[in-house]
C-alpha cells in the first residue's frame, strides 16, 4: 500500500481575518510581537491566546508572543468552530502554508500524542476551515523563524475526558527532546453588552488564573459563559500543571468593543501565561 503524501495546510482566513499579502503578513507579524528588550521575553510552560481578526485581538496576542520565549516546537490546541472531523483532531505532517511562507508540522511530536491517547487522532478534517490556530501562526513565526508546529482541535470533551487528553499531552511533552510551548487559543464570552462580557470574563479568569481547571469548566458551564476554547484552556492548564505551572500572569484583557466601539453586541480576549 502506498504511503500517503505529507498534508499541506492551505490559508483559510488570510485576507479576512489578517493580510493575505505576504509582505504585510510579515511586517504585520514583527510589529505586533516587537520587543523592546530581548529581556522582555519569559519562559513559560503554556498560555492562553485569543483568536479574532488582528484589528480586534491582535495586538493582546501579538503582546503575549512577544512577552514569551517562543521555543521552535509550540503545541497549538483550538476549538472545533466548524463541527468537522474527530473531537481529538492532531493535524499529523507536512506544512502549514501561511502567506509567503511554510511552516513545518512536528511530525514525530505529533505521532507521540496519538500513541499516547486514544482520544487524539490524526485528522485534518477539523483543522481545514478552523482560524483559531491560523491566526496565531504568523506571530508565532515572527518571533520563531524555526517554529515547527503541532496543530490539536478538540470539541465535544467531558472535564474527564479533558484529564485523559491532559494526561497524554504532558507525558508526551516530557518523552520530547527540547522545550515545548503548549498554547490555549481560546476567546472569551461572545455577543453580550460590554457590562455583561467583562462580568462573565472575568467570572472565567478567576479559576483560570488561579490554575484551577476543574472549577474553570465547571464556570463556564454552569454560568452558560460562551468561551468557545473552554476546552482547549481546560485541557492546557491541566497539562500546564502536570508539567510543573504553579503560577500564572495575565499579559491583558480587551473587549472587542476597544477596537470596534460598539458596546452592545462585544467579544472578550484575554491573555495568560503559566509558569
Amino acid at each position: 500500500m502506498p504511503s500517503r503524501a505529507p498534508a499541506v495546510r492551505l490559508p483559510a482566513v488570510a485576507g479576512a481575518f489578517y493580510p493575505d499579502d505576504p509582505k504585510e503578513v510579515a511586517a504585520d507579524a514583527r510589529r505586533l510581537t516587537a520587543l523592546a528588550s530581548a529581556a522582555e521575553a519569559k519562559a513559560v510552560i503554556a498560555a492562553v491566546s485569543p483568536h479574532a481578526g488582528w484589528m480586534y485581538s491582535g495586538a493582546l496576542a501579538g503582546r503575549l508572543a512577544a512577552s514569551i520565549v517562543v521555543p521552535p516546537r509550540v503545541v497549538v490546541l483550538a476549538p472545533n468552530h466548524t463541527g468537522r472531523g474527530a473531537r481529538g483532531s492532531v493535524w499529523p505532517d507536512g506544512v502549514w502554508r501561511l502567506p509567503g511562507v511554510d511552516v513545518p508540522v512536528d511530525a514525530a511530536f505529533c505521532r507521540s500524542l496519538c500513541e499516547e491517547s486514544s482520544l487524539l487522532v490524526p485528522d485534518t478534517d477539523a483543522h481545514v476551515d478552523e482560524h483559531a490556530i491560523e491566526v496565531l501562526v504568523p506571530l508565532l513565526a515572527a518571533r520563531q523563524p524555526a517554529l515547527h508546529l503541532a496543530p490539536v482541535v478538540l470539541g465535544g470533551l467531558s472535564l474527564a475526558e479533558c484529564e485523559k487528553v491532559a494526561d497524554a499531552l504532558a507525558l508526551a511533552v516530557k518523552a520530547a527532546l527540547g522545550p515545548t510551548l503548549l498554547i490555549a487559543s481560546s476567546d472569551m464570552n461572545h455577543y453580550l453588552s460590554d457590562d455583561e462580557t467583562r462580568k462573565l470574563d472575568a467570572l472565567a479568569l478567576a479559576p483560570l488564573e488561579a490554575l484551577d481547571p476543574g472549577t474553570l469548566y465547571q464556570t463556564v458551564r454552569r454560568h452558560g459563559i460562551t468561551m468557545c476554547g473552554i476546552i482547549p484552556a481546560t485541557v492546557t492548564l491541566l497539562a500546564a500543571r502536570a508539567l510543573g505551572a504553579t503560577h500564572s500572569t495575565r499579559i491583558g484583557y480587551t473587549p472587542s468593543a476597544e477596537a470596534s466601539g460598539d458596546k452592545s453586541r462585544v467579544v472578550g480576549y484575554a491573555a495568560v501565561t503559566f509558569s
